[in-house]
């Protein structure tokens, strides 16, 4: 989330006006992130996320939009897009495809303890059980064809020892991706990209989650292997929080119960988030694209907890 396109308050008077959403109060653009365009958005009749997107196309978007407003009709506590009289979600803003969101209440809980992970993990079962039925199909575009694709593109921006892990790692994902266990799977719709930051809390209470845009078809364990490795990891480190973890894995299962599948291929795909993550940041830090309010992740955390989840499996 940051600041890519300038948005007038001109052209979000229109899109208010589209939507039949009163008169803008106030239009402020929001720092963090590294793919799309934000703003905080209030009118006279709500507060709202406005989002310009600056990667997806426009033939891509439905998936995601369409998958929020799917999960805030089954009680999920997300986004929910804003239609204009003919029903459509999709906008067009400063010559960019948009969407207009409620906006959540609450924070992001930035030092989570195990009653967030465990509220974390409850969650997602939840949205994983509640997005059986949808309807629409789309990858998770940052899967393992993509990681396949930019390995070689960051390789020449990394030393030697970073190379050979990043070659090693992404053989074996390979591998473990051809095999019988991995098609056995259960998979849907998952968020793909639910870290701390982008979940929100009243104290305790978890009150909802945000930014869909890197979501897809994928395994449910490898949207369970992200959450656990930012919920549930020491972050100067990027060692496993045991109790963290537990907590989180128990109120998942509470939900829904685990596959033998999935029991088997946990280590691996803490290992496959760790390596998306990784690669995704290293791609953004050396090939990054101008904006007014980008600031890239460091690379180098992902690369300590991909070393930890080789060294240090861990085990249902």
């Amino acid at each position: 989330m940051a600041v890519f396109t300038e948005v007038s308050n001109n052209e979000a008077q229109a899109l208010l006006q589209r939507l039949q959403l009163g008169k803008l109060i106030s239009l402020r653009g929001i720092e963090g992130g590294i793919e799309n365009t934000n703003y905080f958005l209030t009118s006279d009749a709500g507060d709202y996320v406005l989002t310009l997107f600056e990667r997806l196309s426009a033939e891509q978007l439905p998936f995601y939009l369409h998958l929020m407003k799917h999960l805030a009709h089954a009680g999920i506590p997300v986004p929910d897009p804003q239609a204009d009289k003919h029903g459509e979600i999709l906008h067009q803003v400063a010559g960019k495809p948009a969407a207009l969101a409620t906006k959540l209440h609450g924070r992001s809980q930035l030092a989570p303890e195990a009653v967030h992970c465990a509220a974390v993990g409850r969650l997602l079962a939840r949205m994983h059980l509640a997005a059986r039925d949808y309807e629409r199909q789309q990858p998770n575009l940052r899967g393992l064809p993509w990681w396949n694709e930019t390995v070689p593109v960051v390789l020449p921006h990394v030393g030697a020892e970073q190379a050979e892990l990043l070659t090693s790692e992404l053989a074996y994902q390979n591998h473990v991706a051809a095999g019988s266990a991995y098609a056995a799977l259960p998979r849907g719709p998952v968020h793909a990209d639910l870290f701390r930051d982008n979940v929100m809390f009243d104290g305790d209470e978890l009150t909802g989650c945000f930014d869909f845009y890197f979501a897809g078809v994928d395994t449910w364990l490898f949207d369970l292997a992200v959450c656990l490795n930012d919920w549930c990891i020491d972050l100067a480190q990027g060692r496993h929080d045991e109790a963290r973890a537990a907590a989180l894995l128990a109120a998942y299962q509470e939900v829904r119960q685990l596959t033998a599948a999935e029991r088997e291929l946990l280590p691996a795909m803490l290992r496959a988030g760790a390596l998306r993550f990784w690669i995704s940041r290293l791609w953004d830090f050396y090939l990054p694209r101008e904006a007014s309010m980008l600031k890239p992740h460091d690379p180098t955390h992902f690369e300590r907890v991909l070393r930890e989840r080789v060294r240090h499996p861990i085990h249902l």
